[in-house]
């Protein structure tokens, strides 16, 4: 919430600095994360003009000379483009030598061959955004609609010199989404008593009963309705002291009634609603749900087709309002309005936030009604706006207010004693002490033989319970005061579970591999969430995603990650080891919310060793990523052992030098090159990827390390060449060398493999070593001969091998 300083000391004294009050309060519990000057503290020269002569420009069809009073002893000659200038008109001037907005600074010149000095300005040009400078005077300059004298601070007069506080205020401090909440706030850091100037609203006009009448159809929805009315009023543009606290609030000026609804919104945190009574034919309005498929035109123009979860305001039939979230188009105030219906609730936050996200609504006041509002307030809003109105717009309010429903507003009481309070914070701290705390904060606090009954007001609705007390007494006390002590109880050593223990010794091993870790975003496109998947699964998308880059629920991580290495690329790196652990989204079909799940990925590209004095460079290729794997899957000593098998069928993936990981049936990752085609067409040079399921992994057996002690037998060993056809995988001939190779094999070893012109095209040949042992006793010749007959006896039997 943005908090203008000079507003906040009329409600409060300040006894410091707007960057001292920025300190101070983000060490109590609330964060200032800034504080700006709309004058960025550089603007100058720029003061109050009025406008005494205007003749047409000689060589210009749309120029105009005019002669201006900044409180000189004679006119300033200024030519200016502006549709809307006119004699007698007080402006905005910057004199030759000013600053403006972006530092941008006026120089006396010439328009045309006619001297100009200086500029007469519209507020876009001082540094205002579009969205709070007045409509009415996009096309043109700024005018006054107050007497001011000429040659005074225009920077003044337009606010401009204000310190702007940016409060970050979280859901459970809701009450500072007001300057008086944010006033109480401050006067209990500072230990001051704010003082608001409230005056009673006048009511001279007829009973509220002739105008019209109000129903909830169901209190749970609108625990809280209210309605003013106030009659002969005259719509125009509000004060400049009114103009000015909007758009120092970021908010753009409209008329004096609907800015008098957001200024009571800013003031009290109560957001208010403005409908005009003649467009209310039956005089009467009903609050209920919505029928599904009523429509509804909202004030930004755009029809909505309403849902039944909807809470809509009705003029007793069709609906003129969305509950909480903004007006009907139909009602709105209009410079014909002569009566105005002031509307002040307290709508279902459940209900409101829904709404709000269904229909892209969100606004300063469904945030509001969404986080909280303080309900002892609503009627005191209320009044106040019905009294302003009249006031700004010579109208008349009318006697008495509408209550549809309405909510005993009693203060919350809270019990607590002395003892626990120094107990949890480990202070020594006195009832005098305490109890001064809690009158700080506006808060009525009865003490008696070291036991305290606090007495909360409703604007404080967050503090219900002991440890909400013992909360606002060390933020008011200072954290920086309190001792730095160790819990009397007995501690509980904080550990890793084993879930976090085993992800971090994942990223350790991948990062002593020469991987660096990156993060990715969870939101991807479509199609790049569809990629490199493991498992078929639904999308998930984002209501109303900012981008289209970033609208669905990532599927994969390889996408990021190849993200990351073309824009590395793009910028001359080329050597890349990248990875990311993280989670992926896939839903099943029939559900509504995804699973998440744990994975680790990588994508591995150029040289994974340099060129150097004593060797060459030895660029990236499928066993490089291979053995990455291998080596991440062997710290997680797997009982069952993982099998490779071609991957042929992912378009995205190069059909030979790709493959998908299998634990049992299940697949748990995939490693591979990318397809050529794919790299082309994202500008990618050679890349190879890989990545895993860690949930899978951490779910299976694992087997326990075992230490052997060193052999005290000799190994004996034999080599056999082997030619197979060419679908004849290295796995295959491995598992029948295990099976068969009997209890003394100690491993068998491809060394070398071999596919050329002395044997035929379909044929290839591999040589292993086998490694026999026994561990009792030396191997005798006939032993090893006998089991190493039977392997040679099995490879012909079952894959129609040639014993080279």
């Amino acid at each position: 919430m943005d908090v203008s300083y000079a507003w906040l000391k009329e409600l409060v004294d300040v006894p410091a600095t707007p960057e001292e009050l920025m300190d101070k309060v983000s060490r109590t519990g609330i964060e200032v994360d800034s504080v700006r000057y709309p004058d960025d503290q550089k603007m100058k020269k720029v003061v109050v003009g009025k406008v005494v002569e205007l003749t047409e420009h000689p060589d210009s069809d749309h120029l105009h000379i005019a002669q201006v009073d900044v409180g000189e002893e004679t006119l300033r000659q200024i030519v200016c483009g502006a549709p809307n200038i006119a004699v007698g008109q007080t402006v905005v001037v910057a004199l030759p030598g000013a600053r403006i907005g972006g530092n941008e600074k006026i120089k006396k010149g010439k328009m045309r061959g006619v001297e100009s000095l200086g500029m007469i300005c519209a507020l876009q040009e001082l540094g205002f955004s579009d969205s709070v400078a007045p409509k009415a005077f996009d096309d043109g300059i700024y005018v006054f609609d107050e007497p001011l004298t000429p040659g005074s601070d225009a920077l003044e007069a337009l606010g401009m010199h204000d310190a702007i506080l940016d409060f970050e205020i979280t859901p459970n401090r809701a009450d500072a989404l007001g300057m008086r909440g944010v006033a109480w706030e401050v006067g209990a850091t500072y230990n001051t008593v704010p003082h608001f100037n409230d005056q009673p609203v006048q009511e001279t006009g007829k009973p509220v009963s002739d105008y019209l009448s109000a129903t909830v159809t169901d209190t749970a929805d609108a625990p809280a309705y209210q309605l003013r009315v106030v009659a002969d009023v005259t719509v125009k543009d509000s004060p400049l002291w009114l103009q000015r606290r909007l758009w120092n609030a970021g908010i753009r000026p409209i008329n004096n009634i609907v800015d008098v609804t957001n200024l009571i919104m800013l003031g009290y945190g109560q957001p208010l609603h403005a409908f005009d009574y003649q467009k209310l034919p039956s005089q009467q309005i009903l609050v209920r749900r919505a029928t599904a498929g009523e429509a509804l035109t909202t004030l930004d123009g755009n029809d909505h087709t309403l849902d039944p979860e909807d809470i809509v305001i009705t003029d007793g039939q069709k609906p003129i309002a969305l509950a909480g979230v903004m007006g009907g188009l139909d009602s709105e105030i209009t410079a014909s309005t002569t009566t105005v219906v002031l509307e002040a609730a307290k709508f279902a936050p459940v209900s409101v936030r829904k709404t709000a996200l269904r229909y892209n609504l969100r606004s300063q006041a469904s945030a509001r009604f969404e986080k909280g509002i303080d309900v002892g307030a609503i009627n005191a809003a209320l009044d106040e706006a019905a009294r302003l109105i009249a006031a700004l717009g010579e109208g008349t309010v009318a006697t008495g207010t509408v209550s549809a429903s309405a909510i005993d507003a009693a203060p919350t009481n809270v019990d607590i004693s002395l003892s626990r309070i120094n107990h949890v914070l480990g202070t020594d701290l006195s009832v005098d002490t305490v109890t001064t705390i809690f009158k700080r904060l506006g808060f009525g606090v009865t003490a008696a033989d070291g036991l305290l009954a606090v007495s909360v007001p409703t604007r404080r609705w967050d503090i219900s319970i002991e440890a909400d007390l013992i909360e606002e007494v060390a933020r008011i006390y200072g954290y920086d005061n309190l001792p730095s002590t160790l819990p009397t109880t007995t501690m509980t050593i904080g550990e890793f579970t084993p879930k976090q223990a085993r992800l971090r010794r994942t990223r350790k091993l991948l990062e002593g591999l020469g991987l660096t870790q990156i993060i990715s975003y969870g939101l991807t496109s479509d199609a790049k969430a569809a990629r490199f998947t493991l498992a078929p699964a639904e999308a998930t998308g984002v209501a109303f995603p900012m981008t289209e880059d970033h609208k669905t629920l990532r599927r994969n991580l390889v996408s990021g990650l190849l993200d990351a290495v073309a824009y590395n690329v793009a910028r001359k790196q080329t050597d890349l080891a990248l990875y990311e652990q993280g989670r992926v989204f896939p839903r099943s079909a029939g559900h509504t919310r995804p699973e998440e799940h744990e994975y680790i990925g990588g994508a591995l590209t150029g040289n994974v060793i340099a060129q150097n004095w004593h060797q060459s460079a030895q660029p990236v290729d499928f066993y490089a990523a291979k053995g990455v794997v291998s080596a991440l899957l062997a710290d997680y000593r797997l009982e069952a052992p993982v099998r490779y098998e071609a991957l042929t069928d992912d378009p995205d993936l190069h059909p030979g030098q790709s493959a998908k990981l299998l634990l049992g049936d299940e697949v748990i990752g995939l490693v591979g090159r990318l397809h050529p085609a794919f790299e082309h067409a994202n500008n990618l040079p050679q890349t190879f990827v890989f990545e895993l399921n860690l949930d899978a992994l951490m779910a299976a057996p694992r087997s326990e390390m075992q230490a052997a002690l060193a052999p005290k037998f000799p190994s004996v060993t034999r080599d056999i060449a082997v030619q197979v056809a060419t679908t004849v995988t290295n796995a295959q001939i491995q598992a029948v060398i295990a099976t068969v190779g009997g209890k003394y094999l100690q491993s068998s070893h491809l060394f070398d493999v071999y596919a050329g012109d002395k044997i035929a095209a379909d044929q290839k040949s591999l040589a292993y070593t086998l490694t026999y042992r026994r561990d009792d006793q030396t191997l005798t010749e006939d032993e090893v001969n006998s089991a190493f007959a039977k392997v040679v006896a099995a490879l012909e039997r079952d894959l129609n091998a040639q014993i080279r």
